[in-house]
């Protein structure tokens, strides 16, 4: 799905200047939002921003001061993978 807004061009402008890709930004934006507000688990952040590990996902909400939330099936599948990466 496409998403589009219309903005004043001195503005687009002056944004783009400082951010670079305004609609990566605006990505960026909106996943790490719905994130916080517990909309998207960090597998979706992940999917949506085509990440290529679970760190880079937890390090980009990082980044924005948002902390984990990570459900009982997430850490059970945390504990599974560190059990197995022992063996």
């Amino acid at each position: 799905m496409d998403v589009s807004f219309s903005m004043p061009d001195r503005l687009v402008e002056r944004l783009r200047d400082r951010w670079g890709d305004l609609s990566e930004r605006v990505l960026q934006a909106v996943v790490a939002d719905a994130y916080r507000e517990e909309v998207l688990t960090l597998g979706e952040v992940r999917e949506i921003l085509g990440h290529s590990t679970r760190m880079e996902s937890e390090q980009f909400l990082k980044d924005r001061g948002i902390l984990l939330e990570m459900t009982e099936e997430e850490l059970e599948e945390d504990a599974r993978v560190a059990r197995e990466a022992r063996s």
